[in-house]
């Protein structure tokens, strides 16, 4: 707060005192009284005017300044209501009042989309487990009834499994701190996991799969949700294969306090001017396009949102016509944070 700006808001009192004071001296001048008396009540006047006035722009700049300080410093803005002290002039304690009664709204506000938000997420959640029951009564049926027909609509039940289990996560992932647990695992438990669930997709497509340097290192994670994050990228690698001579290596090197966990495949890779933008949401790439794959672009930006969540790292290097790599980075014990 600067005291030009002051003065000028004040600039309307400072010509009626002014215009007060010539009125003052007249009438002191029409009853013939001396002029060091009409001096000294102008000079009274003005000198109680201009303390008053320095006294307040004391209090307003030191108010105001602390208050924008204070706004600069918090995170949640829209708590600076609560960490203001009540000033001693009206502006202030209006101001006050205005931002507690803005702030209570704008809470109030929040919680109500946020309890919308929720019902929804409940919804979704509800409908995916209710919809896996049908998928896995038509595997079984399938399992009992095989042949060429079948085995295609098991591959398709497959991708429908996938889709579902990517929409939990998805629904899932914005409060992932209170559904997951971080325990010792076993890494070579996780990959096969995730293998597991591509079984009939990497038999069907020809995969050749090699788990030579895969070692059995324990890490810390959650199990439930590194299965996830490893079954999307082996679920890229496949759908970015060659049609010819197709190859998935996953393998796993001790550095430090950490363990890398190397997901490497020979498909049609990624385009330079496209690796940095791989993890953002919805983004397809080009080379996948001319593949004609249907993408939504969730897989990767779910494996990166999970990652950060959980404290793992992921990296992606690539080479149009080469194939790509994936490095998970886990750490060895519960207190590496990348």
């Amino acid at each position: 707060m600067r005291f030009k700006d002051f003065l000028k808001e004040k600039l309307l009192l400072i010509i009626g005192i002014i215009l007060a004071i010539l009125s003052i001296e007249i009438l002191l001048l029409a009853y013939n009284i001396s002029f060091l008396v009409r001096i000294y009540c102008a000079v009274i006047i003005i000198l109680v005017v201009v303390l008053a006035m320095v006294i307040e722009y004391k209090n307003k700049k030191n108010y105001y300044n602390t208050l924008l300080k204070n706004l600069e410093n918090l995170r949640e803005k829209y708590l600076i209501s609560e960490v203001i002290k009540t000033p001693n002039f009206i502006e202030g304690k209006i101001l006050k009042e205005v931002l507690q009664d803005t702030g209570k709204s704008m809470l109030e506000n929040v919680n109500y989309y946020k309890n919308i938000q929720q019902d929804y997420k409940e919804y979704i959640e509800l409908w995916i487990h209710e919809v896996k029951i049908p998928i896995s009564a038509s595997k079984l049926i399938i399992e009992n009834n095989k042949n060429d027909v079948t085995k295609s609509i098991d591959e398709e039940l497959d991708k429908l499994e996938n889709y579902t289990e990517q929409a939990l996560f998805y629904a899932r992932s914005s409060v992932v701190n209170k559904d997951y647990i971080i325990n010792e695992t076993k890494l070579k438990e996780i990959v096969n996991g995730a293998i597991l669930k591509n079984k009939t997709t990497l038999l069907n497509e020809k995969i050749t799969l090699i788990l030579d340097d895969l070692k059995d290192e324990d890490v810390y994670t959650d199990s439930k949700w590194a299965i996830f994050i490893v079954n999307q990228i082996i679920q890229n690698s496949i759908k970015y294969s060659k049609k010819e001579d197709k190859k998935i290596e996953i393998y796993s090197c001790k550095k430090d306090d950490k363990v890398i966990l190397y997901i490497k495949d020979n498909g049609i890779g990624i385009r330079d001017k496209e690796i940095t933008r791989v993890f953002d949401k919805g983004f397809t790439g080009e080379n996948g396009r001319i593949t004609g794959q249907k993408s939504t672009g969730i897989g990767l930006y779910l494996c990166k949102k999970l990652c950060d969540k959980l404290g793992l790292g992921i990296e992606l290097s690539s080479k149009k016509d080469c194939g790509t790599e994936i490095r998970i980075i886990f750490p060895k014990n519960s207190y590496t944070n990348f």
